[in-house]
This record gives structure tokens, C-alpha cells and sequence, in this order.
């Protein structure tokens, strides 16, 4: 379950502020992504997957700011797009695929050959595996 957490913290000022503490969340267990975000740049935004909010909430306290609060802990919903260009009944038997590719695949065929050549090995060997 992805999760997305807004923490607010006082103390964003200053780029460095917002760097340590981009760091501090990074480095918890399940963080995939961190961003600054709020109209005076002040909120933190941590998403990932197993993310104690916490935990995390905590280490901001004690390593950059006693202010940090949790503001929302928020579950994150993927959406999934289906989009079938060409339904095929089951009862319909496709032979051409090819109309039903995209263009830039090729159909390969490979050319038979035309004409066979015997080797002979003038050194044979005793290996029965050849």
C-alpha cells in the first residue's frame, strides 16, 4: 500500500534546512520519493511503500526541528488504463497477426536455405556425442 505523508516543518527557511531535511526522510525504510511543497515551502511530502509516519515524524524532531507535526497520512491509489485497441471474440481464428501489430514491429521470416553442403572432418574423433 503506497502511502503519501505531509509533514509540516517550521524550520524550511533556508535551502539547507530543506536539504537536511529531504535527507533525514530519505533515509527512512520505504521512502520512494520526498518534495518540498506549501505555499511558504514549509511541508514535507514523503511517499513510499511501508513508511512509518510515526517514525519519521520523530527523527525530524530530534534531528532538525522539535516542531515537526504530522499534518495527513494518505493512502495512494494507482490507476490503471486499459486501453484494448482490437477485441477478438474468442470464436474468431487470426491468421495474419501482422494487422493487428503496432508498426514498428517486423515480422521475420526465415529463408530457407537453398542448397546443403556435406562436411567431412578428415580428423574424426571417438566422441560419441558428435
Amino acid at each position: 500500500m503506497k502511502q503519501k505523508i505531509v509533514i509540516k516543518v517550521q524550520q524550511l527557511s533556508s535551502e539547507k534546512c530543506r536539504a537536511k531535511a529531504m535527507k533525514i526522510a530519505a533515509r527512512e525504510d520505504g521512502v520512494s520519493s520526498v518534495a518540498v511543497e506549501g505555499s511558504e515551502r514549509d511541508q514535507l511530502v514523503v511517499g513510499g511503500e511501508g513508511v512509518d509516519p510515526a517514525n519519521l515524524t520523530s527523527s525530524l524532531r530530534k534531528k532538525l526541528c522539535p516542531a515537526a507535526t504530522l499534518l495527513s497520512v494518505e493512502e495512494v491509489k494507482e490507476k490503471v488504463e486499459r486501453n484494448p485497441e482490437v477485441i477478438i471474440s474468442p470464436s474468431q481464428s487470426v491468421t495474419n497477426f501482422s494487422e493487428y501489430l503496432p508498426a514498428y514491429y517486423q515480422i521475420y521470416q526465415a529463408p530457407f536455405p537453398n542448397s546443403y553442403e556435406v562436411v567431412y572432418d578428415p580428423y574424426p574423433t571417438n566422441c560419441s556425442i558428435m
